[in-house]
């Protein structure tokens, strides 16, 4: 009986090793390995906006490179990520920039046209700025005298001409230059009282940023300054918070799966407050609840196996009594503190301020709590992620890791904090008095958002950043060489299946030998040199860099010859590519296709196929006609190419088609943007221009240097020793060729003297005989 047949026996294979996913880590200042607290879910919590004024370069550095980082966990890693992001709408700024809002529109209404009064109270507004201000950029203080200070305006502002001079009180107060530009007002101030009965609005609102602030503190000096309207701090948060996101959209940011606001949860602040009371973790004093942080640091925890330590991002600052003050707001008060590191978690209201009832009295959240609070409610007693900008570490993030540990009574809230480095602009901090102060909306009239996000990708997300131009020449470089690929790529798959619709005599060719073999080898190495580089926690310039020379030698390959790519392959690499910048928000959400996708403003709408098409139809109507003129009056084969040039270089170029001349005699059809291709037209057209011009110009030096060769000719050899062409005197005597024998004595010259006559005369000789024979050609 014949056996049984049997599966022959199956070999596993070996298990490479992966690369593991590893993020750098503020808790640890190094790179730790990512693992998440329940598998594939992640949990992060990132810092949001305080929103009172236009979002800026700044913001776009941190939430562009946190929209990065979550995209690539959610998109490349396949992470299931809950991303919860908060708004400030209570805030010193907020309630600073609607009580003085709220006070000039007040005067506003109040002095609708310009009165001895409301000048009084401009010039007053002036001098307390003058002082307050101004002095303290100022070396010397003695340059504003009391009772002198518009004399004392006049010396400044000469010394101000002076950029060192500004630059230094930059370096003593980095709005010194801000306070500069706000009393230039006094100019106004002065036309104003010629000026009086007419409307005021010119005078208040470039007085504003003298009469804000002064108007403000005279409201608060009075004993029964009343809040402003709550409805007004509302407004002007609501405001900012739709401007900010409208920002945030331009720039490709995904909006939060969850977005809290501080006023929705000012109950819940008060619960969690009262909760780090009954620990003795916190105080009240004067109305204000403080965090104890002697008493919080290095207490056992509810474990007794490890303790509670204070400042665990930047241990090295919590002595820093500055960067504490910074962290409290501008309308704190320490008085009553029992320590300088201790913050606070509520905020007892003074007068003009919004309030909340709370045990405490009526008061408003400390900046700190805000976080903690909505970050638990929403993800509780702990989270994967927290994240924000570099400058939120100390105080901010560590008082707010403090009171959560506080509350909930754990070793470690944060599993990972993300840390996004500072942005200068051209070496400098950004700020209003270098004049360097770029918002979002000024950004993005200067360069588009995908450009911007190219330059975030460039940068390691969590080093220091210099935007600067050469970064934007490069990145543009960048994308020019990757919209280039995609045109290619599109035309060479189209033009395949354009083929493949028309009958062949040609024997197939599959067009897959070594070098194709390499380039494939190539796009795999690629692959996994890109899956490192992200698992090096987010590497963007290490997988970008080998985006591009994939891209490099993909388009090395191609020029090859038509006949000879596998376009296969190239649409293979071209599409790895798209899918890998869609991983960084380049190209939208599209999937599937090669190329960057379709514009999110442009999305879903309708295709007017008339208005689409004639303009293509016109120019191809206009060619066929021209052709037929040529046909007809029996026009040169020069003349039928030199018109298909003009189709090439201008008629196509304004409809955004590319035609690449290729060895077979076809063309490739590409489809580019039609700003791209009559730039690069008019460059070409611009280098042409110039090299003509130079070459011009070298000609016209040429003959003038020719000419006046020439011209030194015209003098004729016999008479070029006699005067007037040599002074009276210096010869006596000549022979029939006009050479000197005698000198004016009537000694005969030395020989060597004559020698070098002679030799002079037959050079002036040959001269004048071209001389004689450009002239008898008719070139003088």
């Amino acid at each position: 009986m014949a056996d049984k047949p049997r599966h022959p026996e199956w070999t596993q294979p070996q298990r490479s090793d992966e690369p593991v996913l590893k993020v750098y880590n503020s808790l640890t200042k190094s790179k730790t390995e990512f693992i998440p607290k329940k598998g594939r879910n992640v949990t992060w919590y990132n810092c949001g906006p305080t929103v009172y004024d236009s979002s800026h370069m700044g913001h776009a550095r941190n939430y562009l490179t946190q929209d990065i980082i979550r995209r690539i966990l959610t998109d490349y890693f396949g992470y299931d990520v809950h991303f919860v992001m908060n708004i400030t709408d209570i805030d010193d700024k907020i309630i600073i920039r609607a009580r003085q809002q709220y006070h000039l529109d007040a005067l506003s209404a109040n002095e609708p046209t310009v009165t001895q009064e409301l000048i009084d109270t401009v010039h007053k507004a002036w001098l307390a700025y003058l002082h307050k201000q101004l002095t303290k950029g100022l070396e010397d203080k003695s340059l504003v005298v009391s009772g002198q200070e518009e004399s004392s305006w006049a010396n400044i502002e000469t010394l101000a001409q002076d950029s060192g001079w500004v630059q230094a009180g930059n370096a003593r107060d980095e709005k010194f230059f801000m306070h500069l530009k706000a009393l230039v007002s006094y100019l106004f101030y002065n036309l104003a009282q010629s000026n009086l009965d007419t409307s005021s609005n010119g005078l208040i609102t470039s007085s504003a940023p003298v009469l804000s602030p002064y108007l403000d503190a005279l409201h608060l000096s009075s004993p029964n300054a009343a809040p402003i309207p709550s409805h007004l701090t509302r407004a002007l948060s609501t405001y900012w918070e739709r401007a900010f996101m409208r920002d945030m959209d331009r720039l490709g940011v995904r909006r939060p799966d969850t977005l809290t606001r501080v006023t929705e949860y000012v109950p819940e602040i008060v619960a969690f407050v009262e909760k780090i009371v009954a620990r003795e973790w916190a105080y009240e004093a004067g109305g204000s609840v403080y965090f104890d942080v002697r008493a919080y640091d290095g207490v056992k925890g509810k474990d007794k196996d490890w303790e509670h330590v204070y400042a665990k991002l930047q241990p090295h600052s919590k002595n820093n009594t500055a960067l504490l003050e910074e962290g409290e707001g501008a309308l704190s008060s320490s008085d009553s503190k029992r320590s300088p590191a201790d913050f606070a978690l509520w905020k007892r209201s003074k007068p003009g301020e919004p309030e909340w009832p709370s045990p405490w009295g009526p008061g408003r959240p400390g900046w700190h709590i805000e976080c903690s609070v909505m970050a638990s409610a929403i993800l509780g007693d702990g989270m994967d992620i927290h994240s924000g900008g570099i400058d939120l570490a100390f105080p901010h993030h560590d008082n707010e890791l403090a009171q959560s540990e506080a509350y909930h009574d754990c070793q470690q809230w944060v599993n990972y904090f993300l840390h996004t480095g500072h942005l200068h602009i051209e070496g400098q901090k950004m700020s209003k008095s270098l004049k360097n102060f770029i918002t979002v909306e000024d950004a993005l009239k200067m360069y588009t958002s995908r450009q911007l996000r190219l330059a975030f990708l460039a940068q390691s997300w969590n080093a220091k950043m210099d935007f600067k131009e050469s970064l934007m020449l490069e990145v543009r470089s960048q994308e020019t060489v990757l919209n280039n690929f995609f045109a290619l790529a599109r035309a060479l798959v189209s033009d395949e299946e354009a083929a493949a619709e028309k009958p062949s005599t040609e024997e197939p060719r599959h067009n897959y030998g070594d070098t194709e073999t390499e380039l494939s080898a190539l796009l795999a190495q690629t692959q996994h040199a890109y899956r490192i580089a992200l698992c090096d926690s987010f590497n963007t310039p290490e997988a970008i860099q080998r985006i591009l020379e994939l891209v490099s030698r993909t388009n090395i390959y191609v020029a090859r010859g038509r006949s000879r790519v596998n376009v296969g392959v190239v649409a293979h690499i071209a599409r790895w590519v798209t899918e890998a910048l869609r991983v960084f928000g380049l190209n939208g959400e599209a999937t599937g296709t090669i190329g960057w996708g379709t514009d999110g403003d442009n999305a879903g709408g309708s295709v007017d196929r008339e208005a689409l098409l004639i303009p293509y139809l016109r120019t191809l109507s206009g060619f066929r006609d021209s052709v037929r003129q040529l046909a007809m009056s029996g026009a040169s084969a020069k003349d039928i190419l030199k018109l298909c040039d003009n189709l090439r270089d201008v008629d196509l170029i304004p409809l955004g088609v590319a035609l690449d001349d290729q060895d077979d005699g076809k063309a490739l059809v590409k489809l580019v943007p039609p700003e791209t291709l009559i730039k690069a037209r008019d460059e070409k057209l611009a280098q042409a221009a110039e090299k003509s011009a130079k070459k011009a110009a070298q000609a016209e030096a040429a003959k003038a240097k020719q000419t006046a060769k020439l011209e030194r000719g015209k003098l004729s050899p016999t008479e070029m020793f006699r005067p007037p062409n040599v002074p009276e005197g210096t010869y006596g005597s000549w022979d029939d060729r006009g050479i000197p024998l005698t000198d004016a004595a009537g000694s005969e010259l030395p020989k060597s003297r004559s020698k070098k006559l002679i030799k002079e005369w037959e050079i002036q000789s040959k001269a004048h005989e071209e001389w004689n024979a450009w002239v008898a050609a008719g070139s003088k």
